[in-house]
């Protein structure tokens, strides 16, 4: 296994999932009058002929115990009925969120390499959980199947290229900022026998806006170039728009506070202005968390 083995499937989660999901609601009955498991498996041993490399399918009742063999290539493990499987996230994932869920890879018991589970929970027609359908695939050919439109795979490496250049033609419009804001402080005479308030202030927002840009592309070539959060954490859930909205926060955060100071000692009668900046500040620090909070959400449920 890879490193790169595990962020493929990160990014290619989504559509392995939708796969999964197609396959079990074209083939397995749901919601249906004397659902039974002679209705059932027959359906998922047709899912498991139609995948080539399919590990192996299986069915579990509502509580997690599992009532049919494991049928794998060409024989089935009938040891493997009446193994309670309700602390795998297989099962309590699919109970939970009520829908076709895959989980994230794990070594197989069948084949010692890493696998991944996509299992659906089947109702009866009152709405009851009766069963949910599981069935095993090998990493590799979900990464596959996750990957089979080449034109994506174009598409992403031109999108990884274009992020690099604006990443680092960013990087150099900070450089600059920086280099001007520090060259301010020599041009200008800065000094502690000579103190220029407004140059000062002007050095600081140079010096701020330099920070808040070079964050920027330092989060954009870790995300988009580099690809170093694609675990997909639910705690930080589009890094680079959270990133890039909490450096503008800062950034005008420093601004207001040097503005209530200025204005204090030029010219009380500004100081509402320096109001409104601060007032800005908090209502982009509301939208932010508006923000993480719903993109929280999507994530659970993309996932």
């Amino acid at each position: 296994m890879k490193a790169s083995d595990i962020q493929n499937f990160s990014e290619g989660r989504t559509k392995a999932r939708a796969y999964f999901c197609y396959l079990f609601s074209k083939n397995i009955p749901n919601r249906l009058p004397s659902l039974s498991q002679e209705m059932i498996i027959p359906r998922l041993l047709k899912i498991k002929a139609d995948l080539e490399n399919c590990e192996g399918v299986y069915l579990l009742d509502h509580q997690g115990v599992q009532v049919s063999p494991t049928y794998i290539q060409s024989a089935q493990k009938d040891e493997d009925i009446g193994k309670i499987r309700a602390d795998r996230a297989y099962y309590y994932r699919a109970v939970r969120e009520k829908r076709c869920t895959i989980t994230d890879p794990y070594p197989s018991l069948i084949t010692g390499n890493l696998t991944v589970t996509a299992s659906a929970p089947i109702y009866s027609e009152t709405g009851t959980l009766k069963y949910i359908a599981c069935l095993d695939m090998p990493l590799a050919e979900v990464i596959k199947i996750s990957h089979l439109n080449l034109v994506d795979n174009l598409y992403g490496k031109l999108f990884k290229f274009s992020y690099a250049v604006f990443a680092f033609a960013l990087m150099a419009v900070a450089l600059l900022l920086f280099v001007h804001g520090i060259e301010s402080f020599f041009v200008q005479e800065i000094n502690f026998k000579h103190i220029a308030i407004e140059e000062m202030f002007k050095a600081t927002i140079l010096l701020t806006l330099s920070l808040a840009i070079f964050d920027l592309a330092k989060t954009l070539i870790e995300e988009e170039v580099i690809g170093q959060h694609r675990e997909h954490n639910i705690s930080e859930p589009h890094k680079t728009m959270v990133k890039f909205l909490g450096s503008i926060i800062i950034a005008l955060s420093i601004e207001g506070l040097m503005l209530v100071f200025k204005f204090a000692i030029t010219d009380p009668n500004k100081l509402l202005y320096s109001f409104y900046i601060v007032g800005g500040v908090a209502l982009l620090t509301v939208s932010l968390a508006v923000y993480i909070k719903f993109t929280k959400i999507k994530t659970i449920r993309d996932e």
